[in-house]
């Protein structure tokens, strides 16, 4: 087991987080338990109000029009895409506002070492993901490298870069509510569909390009979304390996009690905030600049963690805690021993269990969960480019 980071003083004076246990324990803490047992009257009042009208039939018009919107992803002009009748008009301004400037930041960016270029990616439930790529300009490439932010951010162009330069052509992909992409901000009603809309972007990315190896690269969240789709065989198949890197594998809540009270609040009040879900004392990262940058980027969602978006977290860190011994595919997972947000005894849990022939794992000591954005950055990223080139075929 490596260790190459060595232990450092992990405090500082920022407050605002937005990794993934922290903030989820915050949101079911002891603290707010009380008022929301104190909502429990009105909700089953109003579950009385949700049960009783009739369900309303469906005419062969919206019928119609529900099939045509089932098709299968694809890429169109920005122009062209609509936006979904469902969402608000407030949700709906919000996001063509994100995506806007997220467009605005691929146009400006231009070193000359690598040429980007961004895609609206469909999804069969008629969302719109916005996606980018970055190819390398003048260095031949060797493989392929699909990115997956974590909860609540939206920002790796400066790895992807450094992924450039070593030969690999980067794609990424905004999941729902983040970024550029559709739904409130901060707001994900359901990780099952990104992990969904994962597969069917890995599936855009390998028929762009035929015969290059592909691997996935997640962070927290992120992280937790690419196991579960690679869990899939037919995605198994189709990839050469996976980095995982603070994996969301583990998410406890403060009470036992509140797993069984989340989903019925996630029913209730899905898209409900509690103010005392931004924490005092739980950074991201020791450098104080790459906070500044996080926290200060419209894309960035600061705003205290929903409650639906917190539940669907508990969902699918139970369920990677009951399937880890069916993971396959080589894989290289990093944590930090100081992260706060995750936990790394989950990492070396999944590190033991997996079944995998080929699987690494990275320790570094005193290194909080954002590790791609530490003092030690390069370092990091120098560990991941080393186990990238050493699966692929010369």
């Amino acid at each position: 087991m490596d260790s190459p980071g060595k232990a450092t003083d992990a405090s500082t004076s920022f407050i605002l987080t937005s990794g993934t246990s922290g903030r989820v324990n915050a949101l079911l803490s002891l603290r707010v338990l009380k008022s929301l047992l104190m909502l429990i009257n009105a909700f089953i009042l109003l579950l009385l109000v949700l049960f009783r009208g009739r369900k309303r039939s469906i005419s062969p018009v919206e019928k119609s029009s529900k099939e045509e919107k089932q098709k299968i992803s694809r890429k169109v002009p920005v122009a062209m895409v609509p936006w979904r009748s469902t969402l608000s008009v407030t949700g709906e301004q919000e996001a063509a506002a994100r995506r806007a400037l997220a467009v605005k930041r691929v146009s400006q960016d231009d070193d000359g070492k690598s040429a980007r270029e961004v895609f609206l990616f469909v999804t069969t439930r008629g969302d719109t993901l916005f996606t980018q790529s970055w190819t390398p300009v003048s260095t031949k490439i060797k493989g392929l490298v699909v990115i997956l932010h974590g909860l609540n951010e939206h920002r790796y162009s400066d790895f992807a870069k450094q992924l450039n330069a070593s030969g690999y052509k980067v794609y990424g992909m905004d999941w729902i509510g983040h970024g550029g992409s559709d739904a409130l901000h901060g707001y994900v009603h359901s990780l099952d569909a990104a992990v969904s809309d994962v597969k069917a972007f890995i599936g855009k990315v390998l028929a762009e390009n035929p015969g290059l190896p592909c691997f996935c690269l997640g962070h927290s969240t992120g992280a937790a979304i690419v196991l579960k789709a690679v869990l899939d065989p037919k995605i198994e198949a189709l990839i050469e390996g996976a980095v995982l890197i603070s994996p969301a594998i583990r998410v406890q809540p403060s009470h036992p009690i509140l797993c069984v009270l989340a989903p019925i609040f996630s029913f209730l009040l899905p898209r409900y905030q509690f103010s005392a879900a931004n924490k005092k004392g739980m950074p991201v990262c020791r450098d104080p600049d790459a906070l500044v940058a996080k926290y200060s980027d419209p894309l960035v969602f600061t705003g205290s963690v929903r409650i639906r978006t917190g539940a669907e977290i508990l969902h699918i860190s139970s369920y990677l805690q009951q399937n880890m011994s069916k993971l396959n595919i080589p894989f290289l997972v990093l944590h930090g021993t100081a992260d706060t947000m995750t936990d790394p005894e989950a990492s070396q849990k999944l590190h033991e269990k997996a079944s995998s022939a080929d699987k690494s794992i990275k320790l570094y000591e005193g290194f909080l969960h954002d590790l791609l954005f530490e003092p030690e950055r390069e370092d990091i990223a120098k560990d991941i480019i080393e186990w990238l080139n050493s699966r692929v075929k010369a």
